[in-house]
C-alpha cells in the first residue's frame, strides 16, 4: 500500500492540523497512514472505505471479475453505471470517470482487487487514534453497510457512521455537496 509515499507528501507539504480523507482503497492507506500517528494529524474520514479486514465476499472469483473492469471502454461503462454509481452522473464526469479509470497501468489497474483488497490491515487500524468520520454510500455494493459495520467500524475506537442517501460507491461524484457539507462539518475533537 501507499502509506510511506502519503507520509513523505505530508511530511514535505509541512501542514500542521489536518484532517485526512481517503475514498475507496484511499480509505484503506488512510488507515495506514493513520496508524502511524503522524505529527498534526487530528481527524481522520474515510468515505466508502475499504475495510480493514476483508469480508468473506471476498472470493477469489469475485477478484478475478474486479481485476478485469477496467479492460476495455465497455467493461468501464458497465462497472461505472452498473457498480459504482447508484445515482446518475453527467457526461461529462462519465466521460472523465472513463479516462481516469483506462489511464492507469494494468499492473495498477490489478493491484487492488488481486491484492489490496485481501490485505489485513486490522492491527494498524486498531492503533488509529483520533476522531474517525466513517461516511457509506446507502447503496454502495463494492464497500456495503454491513461491511463496514462488520469489517472497519470495530476496529476504530473513536469512530462517528454516516450514511449519504441514494449513493453507491463513487460518493464524491454522485454527491459532492453532502459529501463536502460532512467533511466540513465533522468535529475531529474526542
Amino acid at each position: 500500500m501507499r502509506a510511506p509515499a502519503t507520509l513523505a507528501l505530508l511530511a514535505d507539504a509541512g501542514l500542521g492540523d489536518y484532517v485526512l480523507v481517503g475514498h475507496s482503497m484511499g480509505g484503506k492507506v488512510a488507515q495506514l497512514v493513520a496508524a502511524t500517528r503522524p505529527a498534526g494529524l487530528r481527524g481522520l474520514v474515510l468515505v466508502g472505505s475499504a475495510p480493514a479486514t476483508p469480508p468473506a465476499e471476498i472470493t477469489p472469483e469475485y477478484q478475478e471479475g474486479l481485476s478485469h473492469a477496467y479492460d476495455s471502454d465497455e467493461s468501464t461503462a458497465r462497472a461505472r453505471d452498473h457498480i459504482l454509481t447508484a445515482t446518475p452522473l453527467s457526461d461529462d464526469l462519465k466521460a472523465q470517470i472513463a479516462t481516469d479509470s483506462r489511464s492507469s497501468t494494468d499492473a495498477a489497474r490489478s493491484e487492488w482487487p488481486l491484492h489490496g483488497i485481501t490485505e489485513d490491515i486490522t492491527a494498524h487500524t486498531q492503533l488509529v487514534n483520533v476522531a474517525t468520520l466513517v461516511i457509506a454510500g446507502e447503496n454502495d455494493p463494492i464497500e456495503p453497510v454491513q461491511v463496514l459495520h462488520h469489517n472497519l467500524l470495530p476496529y476504530l475506537s473513536h469512530a462517528q457512521f454516516m450514511l449519504i442517501p441514494r449513493t453507491g460507491h463513487l460518493i464524491p461524484l454522485e454527491a459532492p455537496a453532502e459529501l463536502a457539507d460532512a467533511i466540513s462539518h465533522f468535529s475531529p475533537a474526542t
